[in-house]
């Protein structure tokens, strides 16, 4: 499984690479950290198997939850295997916020 740091991400942006950005916290995580990644969009992982069609096929998909680790890894999986370049933020959004990184409050 594709993995990617907050280092790469950030080169990613820079670079104005076309990708997508899913938030995949759980909705309570989310509203405790009151913050996301700038172009991030949200959406609850308890319904991955409702939103994971709209996820667009022609770009790579970065996923991050709070830490990087089931929910992101998981979800990265499944639309892996559903044929999508899919990668998780290791270390999620709190290595992100704890690296310095731009945030946008919610």
């Amino acid at each position: 499984m594709s993995r990617i740091t907050s280092c790469e991400l950030m080169e990613w942006q820079a670079a104005r690479r076309t990708f997508t950005l899913l938030d995949v916290r759980r909705e309570g995580a989310r509203a405790a950290d009151a913050a996301a990644i700038p172009d991030a969009r949200w959406f609850d992982p308890e319904s991955v198997f409702t939103w994971k069609d709209s996820v667009p096929r022609d770009r790579p998909v970065v996923l991050y939850c709070a830490h990087g680790h089931e929910i992101s890894q998981g979800i990265a999986a499944t639309l892996e295997a559903m044929g999508l370049d899919a990668r998780y933020l290791i270390d999620g959004f709190s290595g992100w916020r704890d690296a310095g990184r731009p945030i946008q409050r919610l």
